[in-house]
Formats: C-alpha cells, structure tokens, sequence
C-alpha cells in the first residue's frame, strides 16, 4: 500500500484502484512486486531472470497487518515471466501462482505471469469527451456481441486484436451498430469457457496479442464511433492450481464451505463478497478496464448466481443468510459498492447486469435501495418473444400474451433486449433454426421478429452471425459461417438488420423514451385471430411517433384498419417483407394518409396492407 489511506480502503472493502498498487509495477530502480497473502510463512519471485528459484528474491510481509508481501528486483525486466512461490503456514502447502493482479500473461497453456507496462498513445479524445452523451439512457444503443476467437480467422487461425479492431469497426460501421460487447477478454486457461472462467482479472488474454493491441483495438473503434463494452464474470472463477483458489493455503478468494464456496453448475469456485479484501479486488478488476483500457462499460454476468444463495441447489445443499433468507446480502453489498465506484469514477460509462430473474431495482439507484447497475437485460422478454417465434403460425393465437407480456413489466428496470450467444449454443441451434415453416418462412419470421426488437422499448444486443442468419449453431472453434452472405436469402437478411440500425438511429422516438410508459402506446394489443400486434413509440415533445405493426401469420392482411393520433402522412420507413430484404413485396407503396375516421380510441386511422409474417414501421409526416 502506498499509504494509510490504501489500507483503510482495502481493508474495508471499497478500494478501487488496488491495480496501482499491488502486481508488478516498473520503476526505476527495478520491478516492484505486491502480493496478498495474509497465511503465507513466506512468499518469493520466481521468474526468468532468476532461473526460478524459490530463494533469490524472498519478499517481506509488511508490519501494517494487510498480509501484503512486497519487494524489489533489480534484475527482473519487462517482458519476463514469473510466479510467487507460496509457502503456507498450514499443511506445509507449497504452490506457485501467478499474480492476481498482473496486466500481462503468457499464452495458454502455458501460466506464468509477465512483467510488462500499459503506456500506449491514444487517439480517441474526441470519443472520450463526447461518450457520455453515446452512452445516456435516452441514447440509441444497439450492441453487437462478439466472441474475438471465432468472429473471423485467417486460414485457420486467430485474428490479432489490432486486425480485430481494423476488421470489427469496419463491420459495425456497415451495420450500423452503435457499440460492440466482448465476450470476457480477461485472461483465461480453458479457450472453451469463452473466457467465463477468468484466472487473470487485470489481463487481457495473450491468445490474440499484447495489451497495447488490445488498447489499440479499443482505440481504433473509438476513433470509428463504436463504443466497446466488456463481458465480466465477478461471480466465480475456475479452480486451477495457478489461479486464485487456496491461493496462501487457504480459502483466501473463496467461501471455504463448499456450500457458499463451490459452484455446481460450473464447476468453479465462488467469491467471498464478505471478505473486505476480496471486494477491494473485484472493484479494482472492474474499473481497471474503464481506466486503462478506455472501455465504455462492464456487461456483468450471472449476477442472479450472485444474488441468491440457493442457486442451482438443492435443499441443503445452501447456508440461509443470518436472516434466514436465501439472499446474499454480502453480494448485494459488493454490487452496490462496485456500481457506486463505477458511476462515482467513471460517469460517462455503463454497467448492465445480466440478471434472469425477478429481482428488484437491479437498475435502479443504491440510495433508492437498488443494486445500482445503469441497465438489466431482459431476459424474460428473451425467452416469451422466442416461444411464441418457435410457435407454427397457425398457433400463435393460443399464445399471443407471450408478445404482449413484456409491456406488463417493460419499465420496471432500465432493459436491454438480448439476443445472445446462450441462445445458440448447447443444442439450441441458430436463431433461424428456430424460426418454423419453409427456407422463406424462417427469413421472413426472423426479419418479422428482429423488426419487433427494434421498435419494442429497451436498447438492442445481437450476438454475431444472428445478423445474417447462420444456420449453424455457434462453435467457438472457427469462424463464422460467413460464406452463406452470398447467397441471396442470407445477403438480404443482412442487408435488413442494416437498415433497422439505420432507422433506429435516426429516430429519437425509438430510442429517447426506452424506459418510461411516456414512450409506449398499444394501438392494437389483443387481435389474437389475425395475431396482429400494433403500438406507437414516442419520443419527448416535438418530434414524430411512429407506428409499429406486426402481423405473425402468412396470411396478408388487406384494408387493415388502425386508430393514430394525428392526421398527415404515415410512411414505411421499415417493411420487413420488402424484395431487397428478400421478401415478397407487399406494402403500402411507401406510405398511408391517415382519414378522420376515429378508430381505437384515436381521432384519426390509417388503413393498411400488412404483408405476411412481417413488421412494418411507419414515421409520421405532418403536412407541410
């Protein structure tokens, strides 16, 4: 620690910025190494410049009462890799680890820690001053996700993070797609994990460069206008003999019961969020990445694993909190604190909790009882939009609410709408595998539902290859299926996702009011015999609504009659079913003039032609 005012923090759980302070740091006189490990008898370097032995560098535990071993090496340079050699008070445990807080790691498989530095000359000012504005609630935000390892190679291999980013902004700019979610780069042994079971929390994984290419990824799409988002797991970490469990021959990072310690449904270890320290860590990981690495916000996940202490076991298998509740209350404190920081520290940025459950106020502010977090994702709305997709045409009307249900809840918590990578893997297949019906059926349903995420109340988040429709369920290993984009059917979905991020951006009614009932108004909400579904959105005083209208079935529907507000002009600005889309052409010819017919409870109505399986949006145009 630096100071008295370093230890204050880290002891009571709310440093944020431990990152400065204990790891590797280069400094003049040598590398300054830090390491937490209060049951140690003794800890030492052991590195490349050393010949890894376990006694040229001893390090000293410090007489402040931290556990906080520290030294200097003047040999040791940047570059080098190394551990700490454990020697634990219990058991005679001896073990090598590498360094929870290092910024650089070795490629897997290999596991050493390396010493390195985080100096890189950014070119995103003008990104930085203006993100804040890019980020608001009242933003347009439509996300792509991404898993770098399997988004693109070359023959066969990985891309590197500045190719990536050269690639990736490129992508996103064509598409439309305000910002990109990456799915966890911090450092992690098993490539198959997608990196949800992190060993290095301060390290972007080595398999694709350095952390200067990573930062010059970051960078790049900055200076495109793409906001990048980052896939965090503080909720469990995997049990590797170099990573953080039994890290000073005890549960040091984790609970030591196997019922609050062990988590059955990953095979991993879970977080003690009680322990002051450990809360000082993950804070620190966390808004590491908004500091060094400029990003725009954590995307945190499996916080419903977090939040309750019986999740995925069973009757004894869990401890009651001292209430005898099945809430972890630490876990509540740890989430606050950490969104409390992020917001104090960095209040151009985001955090988004994926939480499924029903949980409440998880995007609502600490000092209204809420978890803190900026968004939640939606995660029923997922799962109710999908069923009732998967659905025959024919039987849609006997599940009709599953669309409509959403808007029940839609305000309750500041949503994002997600179509992720846990939807098209384990045996899930594609999103267009989903879809029912022949080749044209599947595009026009998935164009149908796409157009419904865009105009439903909530920012948007696709996962990569959902874009284009590929037909094979999502693989970490090789890329995506890119060559179906030429053919016309995939070429023509693309083309459409474009254009909804187009419109989407262009209009603030689509965006301004995502997440008050002020943005939201059902025109049509229970034609369950048609399987219609038509509302308006709204955006804040002046600006134009638009009219959203779904028709689910293959059946097009002539003279089609729906109540509006305002007289004018109704035009198409989105047509799910038009040819250049690949679909069958029918529509309105580019617009509607509403009449003085009331209808719906509104003064005026338009009468429309709604094509088969397809969304229409349509912008109002007062006359002139």
């Amino acid at each position: 620690m630096h100071n008295d005012t370093d230890t204050y923090l880290f002891r009571e759980g709310t440093h944020s910025r431990l990152h400065d302070t204990l790891g590797c740091h280069l400094g003049d006189d040598g590398a300054h190494f830090a390491v937490w490990a209060p049951n140690a008898e003794s800890v030492s370097v052991i590195g490349d410049w050393n010949g890894w032995s376990a006694d040229a560098d001893p390090l000293a535990v410090r007489h402040d009462g931290t556990g906080i071993w520290s030294g200097v090496v003047r040999q040791a340079q940047r570059g080098q890799t190394y551990k700490y050699r454990i020697h634990s008070r219990h058991r005679g445990y001896v073990v090598d680890k590498a360094d929870p807080f290092a910024i650089c790691a070795e490629s897997p498989p290999a596991t050493a820690s390396r010493i390195w530095s985080l100096e890189h000359p950014w070119g995103d000012a003008q990104w930085m001053a203006e993100r804040g504005a890019r980020n608001a609630l009242d933003a347009p935000m439509s996300v792509y996700e991404v898993h770098l390892g399997s988004w693109r190679r070359k023959d066969g291999e990985f891309l590197g993070y500045r190719e990536l980013g050269h690639q990736l902004a490129t992508y996103a700019r064509q598409m439309g797609f305000t910002h990109v979610e990456l799915m966890p780069v911090t450092e992690h042994p098993f490539y198959g994990s997608w990196g949800y079971q992190t060993t290095g929390y301060f390290a972007p994984t080595a398999r694709y460069g350095t952390p200067q290419d990573f930062m010059a990824m970051v960078d790049h799409l900055h200076q495109q206008g793409i906001g990048v988002l980052l896939d965090w797991v503080p909720s469990h970490f995997p049990t590797d003999e170099h990573g953080l469990g039994f890290f000073d021959g005890t549960h040091l990072f984790e609970h030591e019961d196997p019922r609050q310690g062990f988590h059955p449904e990953w095979s991993s270890s879970i977080f003690n969020y009680g322990r002051n320290e450990v809360r000082s860590f993950l804070i620190s990981s966390g808004l590491f990445w908004l500091d060094k690495y400029h990003l725009d916000g954590l995307r945190v996940d499996a916080v419903a694993s977090m939040l309750y202490l019986d999740y995925a076991r069973k009757d004894g298998e869990w401890i009651p909190n001292r209430h005898g509740g099945r809430e972890n209350l630490e876990a509540i404190t740890f989430l606050q604190t950490l969104n409390t920081a992020l917001y104090r520290e960095f209040p151009d940025t985001v955090s988004i909790a994926e939480e499924s459950t029903a949980w409440p106020r998880v995007s609502r502010p600490v000092d209204m009882d809420g978890l803190g977090f900026g968004m939640k994702w939606n995660m029923g709305w997922m799962h109710d939009s999908l069923d009732y997709m998967k659905e025959s045409p024919i039987h849609r009307r006997y599940h009709h609410h599953k669309m409509t249900f959403s808007l029940v809840y839609a305000f309750n918590e500041n949503f994002v709408l997600p179509l992720s990578h846990d939807e098209v893997v384990h045996g899930k297949g594609s999103l267009l595998g989903k879809m029912p019906g022949d080749n044209w059926q599947q595009f026009a349903n998935l164009r149908a539902l796409y157009a419904w995420m865009w105009a439903h109340p909530g920012k948007k988040l696709l996962f990569m290859g959902g874009e284009f429709g590929q037909r094979r369920e999502w693989t970490h290993d090789g890329e995506l299926e890119w060559w179906v984009t030429e053919q016309d059917d995939h070429a023509g979905l693309q083309r459409f996702v474009a254009q909804l991020n187009r419109v989407y951006r262009a209009s603030p009614s689509l965006y301004q009011q995502d997440f008050t009932p002020a943005g939201f108004e059902w025109v049509a909400a229970d034609d369950v015999d048609a399987s219609v579904f038509a509302f308006l959105r709204k955006p804040r005083e002046g600006g134009a609504p638009m009219l959203v209208v779904s028709n689910m079935t293959p059946v097009p529907r002539s003279n089609y009659l729906l109540g509006v507000p305002l007289d004018g002009q109704w035009l198409e600005r989105i047509n799910s079913d038009a040819r250049e889309f690949g679909g069958s052409g029918w529509g309105n010819l580019g617009g509607v003039e509403a009449s003085p017919v009331p209808a719906h409870g509104r003064p005026y109505s338009v009468c429309l032609s709604l094509p088969p399986l397809s969304t229409l949006i349509l912008e109002h145009v007062p006359h002139a």
